[in-house]
């Protein structure tokens, strides 16, 4: 890995490097070990964070330009493009209903379930997952087991800068219909977002669930349960409501993750 590293960065400084054969099979080695799971574009390290590792990152920019536009035919369906599509689905254990589609480069991990919907390379889709239908995952974004992304939603692609955070949804979350996430946010574990919420890198996340708000920028607490809300600020033409988010319950971590949610949302009269 620390050769392919090398390599990687050593072509990023120096794009003449392309041409070199052993420079592009080095490129095309990152991108299947993305492909088939063995690498990712960010993972947490020993102490339980998250981290980004910029130079696979690099390697998926690096192999955009060594590719050539091909048409690809997939049955009544044509594709004009630079990039292949997954396939093998069976054998990777993977549900594919059409139209969906994954580039290659991304991995989608047994026990997937992929509506029609769309996934882009470099992303990391965990076991048990749901990518119900129009729901996009962007580049290199990183979704856990047993998340279920409802219909519609857009996890937003953080490719480049080579060095920003992707999208992170980790393992139990949900994703209401239509939300959007994106620029780097973070989602932790089993977070509820009810239908219609934005967060971005710079979006604020206030829990007001006790006497005092606390708030968050682009982080979801673990069992958070999150609607849409507007925040007073003050323009030279007046004061306005901005969007936000808010935080108005938690999860139960004690009891079966459908039963918390079912709670969770009938509690708080989410909807999703």
């Amino acid at each position: 890995m620390k050769e392919l590293e090398k390599t990687i960065l050593a072509a990023w400084e120096n794009r003449e490097q392309l041409k070199d054969a052993a420079v592009v099979n080095a490129i095309n080695e990152v991108v299947k070990l993305v492909n088939d799971g063995e690498l990712r574009v960010a993972n947490k390290n020993s102490e339980d964070k998250w981290i980004t590792n910029e130079w696979v990152k690099k390697a998926i920019i690096l192999y955009f330009p060594l590719r050539q536009m091909e048409v690809q035919e997939v049955g009544i369906f044509e594709f004009h493009d630079k990039m292949q599509l997954k396939n093998n689905y069976k054998a990777l254990g993977v549900r594919v209903v059409p139209p969906a589609v994954a580039r290659y480069g991304s991995y989608i991990a047994p026990g997937v379930i992929l509506m029609p919907s769309y996934v882009n390379i470099g992303a990391y889709v965990d076991s048990g997952t749901m990518v119900d239908t129009w729901a996009t995952v962007g580049s290199c974004a990183q979704i856990g087991k047993d998340v279920h992304l409802s219909g519609g939603v857009g996890i937003g692609g953080v490719l480049e800068p080579a060095q920003a955070s992707p999208v992170i949804i980790e393992d139990g979350a949900f994703i209401g219909s239509r939300c959007i996430v994106v620029e780097g946010a973070h989602i932790s574990k089993r977070a509820v977002l009810g239908a219609g919420v934005t967060i971005t890198g710079s979006s604020k996340i206030i829990d007001v669930t006790g006497p005092e708000p606390v708030q968050y920028i682009g982080f979801v607490p673990e069992n958070s349960v999150v609607i849409p809300g507007t925040i007073t600020k003050s323009f030279p033409a007046g004061d306005y409501g901005v969007p936000c988010a808010l935080i108005i319950g938690k999860r139960k971590e004690s009891t079966d993750l459908k039963t918390s949610l079912n709670e969770a949302l009938r509690e708080n009269n989410v909807t999703v």
